[in-house]
């Protein structure tokens, strides 16, 4: 019985040193360092698919093409200080390659007004009177066509400037009011009366003027038209004529505009800036169309009219100029005391 409870106790004696050793060697020590670690290789970004189309959706209207490049900055919307200002409720750019014709009384192919659209056009100037005209189309807020004379632009080109700076489209309108039709001009003498008109136009505003043609008295011959044609030059009549020249007072002038204007319901109007009845007139017709729910469209051209450089040089040469006089007056008069 002694043999076998010694036999017990070193069984027990051996198990423990079993597990004593199994502890110190093979189960986890909290005093054993942490194994170091390398860094990992920085990950190579992967491959990005191609992005799916989105199809547009039915109830958004696509106005432009995304692009790669960043987009330019859209020019803020100037401001009217008149809440209830006439305006300008579109403008549109005219392509003129070909010369087209704008204007029902003569040009009856190109009808791009609505119901209750005018366009404001001025012929004859730039002259003293012109000037109150600006002055009322600003408090308005609204645009205009001008065109003006080649001669009378050579005398006042300070004031087409004033007419271009307030942002309405020039034209030309002849350099001396010649009829074109007229049979006493050679076919020369009429391409200089267009060509001359523009390079003086140029020459006070210092910048090329819009292709923009409206003939004098609204005479024309096919001869003429196919030259301008030819030059890409953009010609205008008028569907209500103001008869301002021959009105005895600015009454008239409104009545006249009025009365054609609700019987045919939109149109380009024909006025002159250098008439001292169609200054004083409209600011009351003006008043009348914002009444009459009328609106104002803006014809802009999509390029300038290149002017060509023999007229250029034969205006300066007629005139007696020097050849700097197309520089600005800043430029060549400083004050530098006063």
């Amino acid at each position: 019985m002694r043999n076998a409870f010694g036999l017990m106790c070193a069984c027990v004696v051996s198990a423990a040193v079993i597990a004593a050793v199994w502890f110190w060697t093979s189960s986890p020590r909290a005093d054993v360092a942490a194994p170091q670690t390398v860094a990992a290789r920085k990950a190579e970004p992967l491959p990005v698919a191609a992005a799916k189309p989105v199809p547009p959706r039915e109830d958004v209207e696509v106005t432009a093409a995304l692009s790669a490049k960043p987009a330019a900055p859209v020019p803020a919307k100037s401001t009217c200080a008149n809440p209830d200002a006439l305006g300008v409720s579109r403008v549109v750019v005219v392509d003129t390659t070909g010369g087209p014709g704008f204007g029902f009384q003569q040009f009856k192919q190109l009808d791009f007004l609505t119901d209750k659209e005018v366009v404001l056009t001025f012929d004859d100037g730039p002259w003293p009177t012109t000037p109150s005209v600006l002055k009322t189309l600003a408090e308005e807020c609204t645009k205009a066509v001008f065109f003006p004379i080649g001669k009378h632009s050579t005398y006042h080109p300070e004031i087409l400037k004033q007419v271009a700076a307030a942002g309405h489209t020039v034209g030309a309108h002849t350099w001396s009011h010649a009829h074109l039709d007229s049979k006493k001009l050679s076919e020369a003498q009429v391409k200089e009366e267009i060509e001359k008109g523009f390079s003086a136009i140029k020459l006070a505003l210092g910048a090329n003027p819009a292709p923009f043609f409206r003939f004098p008295a609204l005479q024309h011959n096919p001869a003429s038209v196919d030259y301008l044609g030819s030059r890409n030059i953009a010609m205008f009549s008028c569907d209500i004529d103001s008869f301002d020249y021959k009105s005895k007072d600015a009454a008239q002038i409104i009545n006249t505009v009025m009365t054609k204007l609700d019987k045919q319901g939109k149109g380009i109007i024909l006025m002159h800036d250098l008439q001292k009845h169609t200054a004083e007139a409209l600011p009351t017709l003006l008043r009348r169309l914002k009444a009459g729910g009328y609106k104002v469209v803006q014809m802009k051209a999509k390029e300038s009219l290149e002017t060509l450089a023999e007229y250029d040089a034969g205006l300066i040469k007629d005139m007696k100029l020097p050849a700097v006089a197309s520089r600005p007056v800043g430029s060549v008069v400083q004050t530098v005391s006063d």
